[in-house]
């Protein structure tokens, strides 16, 4: 699957979702008391939802927006799930941007 930059500049065009995006790149210390190991795993929806400071509804459909653009992955476990950064599709987005820019 392709990047569509477009989708994935659709997805940044909200500092909410970009500010989720930048705590995603280091989820060990920007959500240190995280269950599971966090850069393995990824982050709990309820952990984004509380360092958002809004609904969980929200901050779902600002991470389905985020996965829509391939920018995260989610997983779930048991009742929960967790996402992470999808840095190989970071990549590709950056490339591609650079070269069409």
């Amino acid at each position: 699957m392709s990047i569509d930059v477009g989708e994935v500049l659709k997805a940044l065009d909200n500092p909410t979702r970009l500010a989720i995006l930048g705590w995603l790149k280091d989820p060990g210390k920007s959500f240190p008391d995280q269950e599971f190991d966090a850069d393995k795993y990824g982050v709990c929806v309820s952990s984004i939802q509380e360092r958002a400071g809004l609904s969980q509804s929200t901050v779902s459909l600002y991470l389905a927006s985020l996965q829509r653009a391939q920018l995260v992955t989610s997983q779930r476990m048991g009742p929960w799930t967790y996402y992470k950064r999808e840095e190989k599709n970071i990549a590709a987005f950056l490339k591609k941007l650079g070269g069409l820019i």
